[in-house]
Formats: C-alpha cells, structure tokens, sequence
C-alpha cells in the first residue's frame, strides 16, 4: 500500500504536494495585471459646441457624467491632459524702405491653445513682448501687438492655414512694415 504521512500525521494516498508554485503565482499576477491594463481606458465625453457648431469633448480616464464635465457656470473643465502650448518660430521680412533698415527679425509666439498666445522678438536691441489673440467669428485670423521698455511697438494681423503655419504683416511705431511668417 503507497500510504504517506503529512506533518500533522494526516495520511495521504498518492496525492502530490499542494505547496505553490512561485511560477505559477507570478503568471496569475502577470495576467491579473494585463487585464486591469487593457481594460483601463479613457472616457471621452462631448460637453458641448464651440462657435461653428462642432461638439466639444472634455477627456477623463475616470467616467464623466455631462454635469461633472461642465463648471460652475455651465462651461466645459480643462481636465488633464489636454491641449498642451506649442511654441512656434516667427521670422519677419522687411517690407519697405524702414523694415530694411534693420533686417530679418526672428522671435517666438507660443500658442496657449485657448485662441491666445504670446508673442516676442528683438528690435533693434530692445525685446518687445505682447499677445497675439484669434479674431472672433474666424478661427484662423489674429491680432499680435508687442511692447517694448522704451516705448517701441507693433502691432500684427495674420492668418493661420494650418494650427502651426501661417502668415501676416506687421507694422512697427517708425512705420517699419515687415511680412511676418508663423512657423517652420
């Protein structure tokens, strides 16, 4: 008779040891873990319509219900993990007699992605600084002014045919008026 005898002096009959498997445990988490992860996801929930009639989505990894996806007064909530802003070269190409004078101008606007953005560059040694803000009922078409300490500055109308290219003119506080180029 194949008889054997556990510690607790419990006889067994051809059973083998129960005891654990450190592989098999590390394949039950490894799979319990995959599930969690391919069953995560990320809820997107429209919240309403921006001026053109377009639904606006406001973006969750956790379920959203449409009035926890609205504020206090109605309007969507920037959740994270939205639109972050993209920073975009600006070249600017003398125009006339006065823009000549000084040259290629290079600087930066960075797009806030809220329709407004600021907007730098160097004139003439002095850094003017401003914003540039999207027109209403139009999308692609803004207006860029900047100042500078001493008193410089310009003032910009543009239009965007793609959200990182575009193109306008500027015209300065000596008259200088350069052909402004948004992007690569």
């Amino acid at each position: 008779m194949n008889a054997t005898f556990t510690s607790q002096g419990h006889k067994t009959r051809g059973m083998k040891d129960k005891t654990r498997n450190p592989l098999r445990v590390t394949r039950l988490a490894v799979a319990a873990a995959l599930s969690a992860l391919v069953l995560s996801g990320c809820y997107v929930m429209p919240v309403g319509q921006d001026a053109s009639g377009r639904p606006v989505y406001a973006y969750s990894t956790v379920p959203l219900s449409e009035a926890s996806a609205r504020g206090a007064a109605g309007g969507p909530v920037a959740l994270p993990g939205g639109p972050m802003p993209m920073a975009l070269n600006v070249k600017l190409y003398p125009i006339n007699d006065l823009g000549n004078q000084t040259g290629v101008l290079t600087g930066q606007v960075t797009n806030m992605m809220t329709g407004k953005g600021r907007f730098t560059f160097n004139y003439q040694g002095e850094t003017l600084v401003g914003e540039a803000t999207r027109v209403a009922n139009d999308e692609r078409r803004g207006i860029a002014s900047a100042y500078g300490p001493s008193g410089t500055f310009a003032r910009c109308d543009y239009q965007m045919s793609s959200p990182k290219i575009g193109a306008g003119t500027c015209t300065f506080s000596n008259n200088a008026k350069y052909q402004l180029h948004v992007g690569n």
